[in-house]
């Protein structure tokens, strides 16, 4: 009992192990800045998704409309969404 209570935990603990977001290389940054302008924003903190998966973010984008946004990009750099910061 006291085996697979253990076993549960840190099956549980080990699920939720989040991978660090690593940063763009220089060309990837462009293009997600290039992406942001024709959305008409600006600036903002990019980084890359560390599990692999190929989606870039674009924290406390400048907007347009003077607010700021998180822009979610796809591999090929196709906004995914946009959200109020």
């Amino acid at each position: 009992m006291k085996k697979s209570l253990i076993a549960m935990t840190v099956l549980a603990l080990s699920s939720g192990i989040a991978f660090a977001d690593e940063k763009p290389s220089a060309d990837e940054a462009g293009k997600i800045a290039a992406t942001a302008k024709a959305w008409g924003c600006s600036g903002g903190e990019a980084e890359k998704e560390g599990e692999a998966t190929g989606v870039f973010e674009l924290n406390d984008a400048k907007c347009a409309d003077g607010a700021n946004y998180d822009i979610k990009l796809d591999k090929a750099f196709k906004v995914i969404s946009i959200t109020a910061d």
